[in-house]
């Protein structure tokens, strides 16, 4: 759903959002399954989530959904990148965490604020999805979110009246990328950025933490870039490594030997490979009805993931002042020359974290000699 509300942010009908949300599907499924079979690795692949949030942040700023999918292409450029040149991936890296904890928990902000928004404008629909979803956290049930998604469908099924039967037909809608600078800047790099920190690294850790130590960690990036060149011209906006489901996949639940675990992946990817199948009815249903609750429960969601960002990003107190000026500039949503507050937002925590870092003592030596 978090999807379906980003494409349509950034400018896609529901036909062109369905389409998207089928071809990541399609792309993510045929990805686990390729590569976790040829590397006999257990690897995950799913849609950028992190990266929909930025698109629902972007909401109204792309002018086009084609300059959307323009940036969308450019960001797998710079996936492909990262897998063939190492040093671009040290590069990515090397974003202080603060900085890249603040980017994302600015970037989540808007949908954490949703669940809010939904409780003004209905009531007693949004009050159900959040007692729904507290009263199972509470519980510790993992089923918190789909339960609360249930209620928030119900409900707004219950507010419309007379709508239209589901198109059952899966389709690819093509889309021209076109090639806005200001949205490749304000969209496309950060879009990378969120999906390189916050998705890719995190998948590539969880990995290793579980023994899976001696990944092609070239060949998965450049796989990832090639999934989202491959998706973008459909409406895909990004696909990477799963840090959530690595943790199941490649965990001793899947297998106990951890040579076997592999099985559990492309079993994954054959899962999504048929959730494309609903991609239409479900795009067209929620394109169809107002996405207040179905944004509500994507703030729910992303709570976790807010609270880890700001807690990455606050964790260092001599970064403080830089991660609270990053996260500042980019939950601003304010646009200089035409470029988002993501970009910006990155830009400004990266210029602090220089200027913050203390001199080398090599130069001070250096001048104290001469």
């Amino acid at each position: 759903m978090l999807v379906l509300a980003g494409l349509a942010a950034v400018g896609a009908g529901p036909a062109q959002a369905a389409s998207g949300l089928l071809v990541l599907c399609l792309v993510q499924g045929a990805l686990a399954c390729l590569l976790s079979w040829r590397t006999r690795r257990p690897l995950s692949f799913v849609w950028s989530t992190p990266g929909a949030a930025l698109l629902v942040a972007a909401q109204g700023r792309t002018g086009s959904f084609a300059a959307a999918v323009g940036a969308f292409a450019l960001c797998g450029v710079l996936l492909v990148v990262t897998g063939c040149w190492p040093r671009l991936a040290a590069l990515v890296r090397s974003v202080p965490v603060p900085v890249s904890g603040a980017l994302l928990a600015g970037v989540l902000l808007p949908l954490c604020l949703a669940p809010v928004s939904a409780v003004r404008e209905q009531p007693l629909a949004a009050l159900a999805v959040v007692a729904v979803w507290l009263l199972l956290r509470r519980g510790g049930s993992a089923w918190a979110v789909p339960a609360a998604m249930v209620v928030a469908l119900v409900g707004t099924a219950l507010s419309v009246e007379g709508a239209p039967a589901p198109d059952w037909l899966p389709r690819l809608v093509p889309v021209l990328p076109a090639l806005d600078p200001f949205v490749l800047v304000s969209l496309g790099v950060p879009l990378y950025v969120v999906t390189m920190a916050g998705q890719n690294v995190p998948g590539l850790a969880v990995l290793h933490t579980l023994g899976h130590r001696d990944l092609p960690v070239g060949r998965v990036l450049a796989g990832s870039g090639v999934g989202t060149l491959l998706a973008a011209p459909f409406g895909g906006h990004a696909v990477n490594l799963s840090a959530l489901a690595a943790g199941m996949i490649a965990g001793p639940g899947a297998a106990r030997d951890p040579g076997r675990r592999w099985i559990a992946a492309v079993g994954g990817g054959a899962a999504y490979l048929l959730l494309g199948l609903l991609a239409t009815p479900v795009a067209g249903f929620v394109g169809g009805t107002s996405p207040v609750l179905v944004e509500a429960v994507a703030g729910l969601a992303l709570l976790d993931s807010f609270a880890g960002g700001l807690v990455s990003a606050l964790e260092q107190p001599q970064q403080r002042l830089t991660a609270a000026a990053t996260f500042a500039v980019v939950a601003s949503g304010v646009s200089l020359a035409g470029v988002g507050s993501a970009f910006w937002g990155l830009l400004a925590g990266l210029l602090l974290a220089a200027a913050s870092r203390p001199p080398r003592r090599g130069r001070h030596l250096g001048t104290a000699a001469s």
